[in-house]
């Protein structure tokens, strides 16, 4: 597999530095591709890099992933309009562990192959490195010219004068060159990769060995476009915040409608870029997609590829049993085996309402409970009459009198009772 020639039809490939596909047909490279740790879990506006990491290793070459524990303590000044927190040594290495566990279901580090992938933090190699050796051995090969000269740095220190850029974030692109410098020379390294607005940084790097280790010190850059919507949003953000890949923050009924949801347009290019589908594959759901639009095919495939890979089959197949129990005909056995956040996570839109679990230890009726006790109906009447028209449901399964009583025996996970008004009228009460 030709990894730039694979890159390049997936629409993956921003710009590259000459000479880079060349260096790839010689045999076995590594590259890496820098991941900032300042949460204990990726996001999705990770995933294309470290996509791009995966494909690497399927052409045969070996990733390397570089956790930046000692440049996310400064904060990378591109494309950013303020200076970010810094973190500690603990919360890094428990990030970088939790970040180690994500990228395995992308890469594999374990095997004894040539090319297993390998995981490194710049913290390891920075945190004893004197400040007066830095300057003496790495910035004397790089003039401030050339540093101001950045794209990054120029549109910050444009932006807004009166905030500026401190000298801490102005350091950091020498700080990801010596990355490049120390991974070329302790571990064979002669490619970065990552997101278009690195391309300043990663060819300091490249002119830092060069610099330092003499002209016949190739290295090379290869850099992605920044991800967008078709709409013009930004890619990964919902109103809640990031798309996460740990369930703790993105639940995988979220993940999994997140990828459901996308435009036609977004659809034909996300699958691309995260999956590993073949062309004539995504060609193919191409051709369904053009026959049958409405039957969504693009969404449904990109959908299960990229939950399956970030999670797992089960948890793919408990999400698209979740999407039936609110736009489908799922039965009550389907509401009663799904998990307590992924009922939250399907029903955080409707309307919640408290009832008291003393109350409904003794029992109360249905018409009360929907009523007085919450107003999913606007009078008994209304219920009453909904009720012989077979439109009330209660944990998806038809109430056929209105007096029925209610107990704690209804509730779902010991917690909680869904009412269904019409086809697509839901209430949730929660049992306290």
């Amino acid at each position: 597999m030709n990894f730039v020639e694979e890159l390049r039809w997936r629409g993956m490939i921003h710009d590259l530095m000459p000479g880079t596909e060349e260096q790839l047909q010689k045999g076995m490279t590594s590259a890496y591709v820098g991941i900032d740790p300042t949460a204990d879990s990726l996001h999705i506006g990770h995933l294309v890099g470290v996509m791009m990491l995966k494909h690497f290793q399927r052409a045969g070459h070996r990733p390397i992933a570089l956790i930046g524990g000692a440049t996310g303590m400064i904060g990378d000044p591109s494309m950013k309009s303020a200076e970010r927190n810094l973190l500690d040594e603990t919360t890094l290495r428990h990030n970088q562990e939790s970040i180690r566990k994500q990228l395995a279901r992308f890469l594999d580090f374990d095997s004894d192959a040539p090319n297993a992938a390998k995981l490194v933090n710049n913290y390891d190699w920075m945190k004893n490195y004197s400040f007066l050796n830095f300057i003496r051995d790495v910035g004397k090969h790089i003039t401030v010219n050339y540093m101001m000269a950045k794209d990054s740095v120029k549109k910050r220190l444009s932006a807004d004068s009166s905030v500026g850029m401190s000298f801490t974030e102005f350091s950091y692109q020498l700080l990801q060159g010596y990355d490049f410098l120390y991974l070329y020379e302790h571990e064979g390294c002669k490619l970065q990769m990552g997101g278009s607005d690195q391309w300043g940084n990663i060819t300091t790097g490249t002119e830092l060995i060069r610099r330092t280790l003499g002209p016949e010190a190739e290295a090379f850059a290869l850099v992605c476009p920044l991800i967008t919507k078709a709409d013009g949003g930004k890619f990964g953000k919902t109103e809640s915040g990031n798309v996460w890949l740990d369930r703790r923050y993105t639940s995988p009924y979220k993940f999994y409608q997140f990828w459901l949801n996308v435009s036609d347009e977004d659809a034909g290019k996300y699958i691309r870029i995260f999956t590993a589908l073949s062309q004539d594959e995504i060609e193919s759901i191409e051709k369904e997609q053009a026959e049958a639009p409405h039957l969504r095919p693009l969404q449904k495939r990109l959908a299960r590829e990229v939950t399956v890979m970030v999670h797992s089959e089960e948890d793919y197949n408990a999400a698209v049993e979740a999407s039936g129990i609110l736009f489908g005909n799922a039965t009550s056995e389907t509401l009663k085996n799904i998990d307590e956040d992924t009922l939250l996570s399907v029903f955080e839109g409707v309307p919640h309402y408290e009832v008291s679990i003393d109350q409904l230890s003794l029992g109360i009726k249905a018409v009360d409970l929907c009523t007085s006790g919450a107003p999913v109906f606007t009078s008994k009447g209304e219920m009453r009459k909904m009720v012989q028209n077979g439109g009330v449901s209660f944990n998806k399964e038809k109430i056929t009198d209105a007096e029925t009583i209610v107990n704690t025996d209804a509730l779902l996970n010991g917690k909680y009772l869904l009412v269904q008004r019409g086809k697509k009228n839901y209430h949730l009460f929660i049992a306290k």
